[in-house]
């Protein structure tokens, strides 16, 4: 069994117009902004940033990949780790205060809500990206690079793949991750996802650009994928 190690990251940079693109703002009002500005008040002393994640190996069984233990057959999940013999798997959360900060403001300020629902979003992504470039500094100095972080859902590999995640990294007691039975993790703002790691090249796209679901609502909007 893999180690499973437990990591709290300073705050990342704080990028306001994804928040606002996470919002659903065409351009950026002044209105808007003053929202954005009071809901990061809000929510700063409500954030936490933290990651559990382990080292695995990469094998490959004909159509069958394993990662110490989970097994796929996604082609894209091969694709995304070709040439690496080993990956990093790992889940984020930012906590769940900033879900009971959201409720709050449900039904009393939807607009607030709305806009904590977009901070939530670019924080976990920050953390995530943040997370993702302590590995790829580490592969690098050891001659190798990082494959873009790849999760479940993305492309061909299906969301039931959170459960095999959730019980390798033993999520809810290393970082108070849950999820249910409709594959929803509590805290909201979550993410698991694989990085590979391999010799030569590789691919920088990460997030909406290494997913092939162009419907998605939040994908972004300026990017030519």
């Amino acid at each position: 069994m893999s180690m499973i190690y437990i990591k709290s990251l300073l705050p990342p940079p704080v990028n306001k117009k994804e928040i606002l693109r996470y919002a659903g703002a065409k351009e950026a009002l002044p209105e808007l902004e003053a929202l954005l500005e009071e809901c990061l008040t809000l929510a700063e002393d409500k954030l936490i940033y933290k990651v559990c994640y382990t080292e695995v190996c990469v094998k490959r069984n004909g159509d069958i990949l394993t990662l110490d233990g989970i097994e796929t057959s996604s082609k894209d999940l091969q694709k995304n780790l070709a040439g690496c013999e080993r990956a990093v798997i790992f889940a984020a959360t930012v906590g769940l205060p900033l879900d009971r900060l959201i409720a709050r403001f449900g039904t009393v300020a939807p607009s607030k809500a709305l806009m904590l629902q977009a901070i939530g979003a670019e924080r976990i992504e920050s953390l995530c990206d943040a997370f993702n470039d302590e590995i790829s500094k580490k592969a690098k100095a050891e001659g190798e690079a990082t494959r873009p972080r790849f999760s479940p859902g993305y492309g061909d590999l299906p969301l039931e793949l959170q459960k095999d995640v959730f019980a390798l990294l033993d999520c809810q007691r290393k970082i108070g991750l849950t999820l249910n039975k409709s594959l929803l993790m509590s805290p909201s703002k979550s993410v698991t996802a694989v990085i590979g790691i391999g010799k030569g090249n590789c691919n920088r796209k990460t997030g909406c650009e290494a997913c092939n679901k162009t419907d998605c609502l939040f994908r972004g909007k300026n990017e030519n994928y």
